[in-house]
């Protein structure tokens, strides 16, 4: 939240045309030299990648470890260009437990996604819509006011799928948006200054996970699944989607014990994942600090 975004909006509109207007294969070409500056010139978040890498491959990382790093995070980014524009057809998507969001959906009482800072949600997203579904986002957009600019500018219809956090009515739009019967995402792997926390077993050492998105889908009593969109190179994705926990009778003296074993649960199952596709986290920060 206290890092200034490094990119601008003239930047990030030339990029978005590039793509557009030459198409996908052309505006991934200048992937290449973009992620070689981020590399070179950002030595707190390489460091950062260096330390998470060595922990989910299990070896020292190499420069071309960390360039894969980067440029897998700068293709997520590119391709959400091309889903705010609908053509979500060109890429080739693998579903795996999407009949555990088609009965979300059926039961019609909402349900909460729980998702990490991992592969794309945008592609989640644009999948849901596909089926008829509406996924709205809970997020903070504050340390993303340029990205979020240029993307409102490619679809406006954006903004009406996010639920900013920080706001006195956030939660009662997300409360609003579950008695609608629609699904809401959330994020669970990104602390703040002085929102709760629990201590999880992560990648080899504790690590602080937020208390929050389960503390909410608690209080609002509602069933929680797991999702991940995992970027596979080139056009491929995977969407894998986890029953997690049905939250409609949770109360009384024993939450707080609830809530911690529900969150090294989720730190368990995203380690599963960072593993599983290890250059699709993007926590460029000292995670375990």
């Amino acid at each position: 939240m206290e890092r200034p975004e490094r990119s601008n909006t003239l930047a990030l509109r030339t990029i978005a045309w590039v793509a557009m207007a030459l198409g996908r294969p052309a505006a991934r070409l200048l992937l290449y030299p973009i992620c070689l500056y981020f590399l070179a010139f950002s030595s707190r978040a390489r460091t950062a990648s260096s330390q998470y890498l060595s922990r989910a491959l299990g070896r020292k990382p190499g420069v071309a470890d960390s360039l894969r790093h980067y440029h897998t995070f700068a293709a997520i980014l590119l391709d959400r260009i091309f889903l705010l524009n609908n053509q979500f057809s060109r890429f080739d998507v693998r579903l795996h437990g999407d009949e555990i969001i088609d009965e979300a959906a059926a039961a019609g009482n909402g349900c909460v996604l729980l998702g990490a800072h991992i592969g794309s949600f945008e592609i989640i997203r644009s999948a849901g819509r596909g089926r008829g579904q509406k996924i709205s986002m809970v997020m903070y957009e504050e340390n993303a006011r340029i990205v979020g600019a240029v993307f409102e500018a490619i679809n406006p219809d954006l903004q009406m799928e996010i639920i900013s956090l920080g706001r006195v009515d956030s939660i009662l739009k997300v409360e609003a948006a579950l008695a609608r019967g629609e699904i809401v995402g959330m994020l669970a792997d990104r602390t703040l200054k002085g929102g709760g926390t629990v201590s999880c077993h992560f990648l080899g050492q504790q690590a602080r996970f937020p208390s929050g998105p389960i503390r909410i889908a608690a209080t609002l009593k509602r069933p929680m699944v797991l999702m991940f969109g995992l970027y596979r190179g080139g056009n491929r994705y995977e969407i894998h989607f986890e029953r997690f926990a049905d939250l409609q009778e949770a109360a009384g003296r024993g939450r707080n014990a609830m809530i911690e074993q529900l969150l090294q649960r989720y730190a368990s199952r995203l380690e599963h994942y960072c593993r599983l596709a290890p250059y699709n986290w993007f926590n460029f920060y000292d995670f375990w600090r």
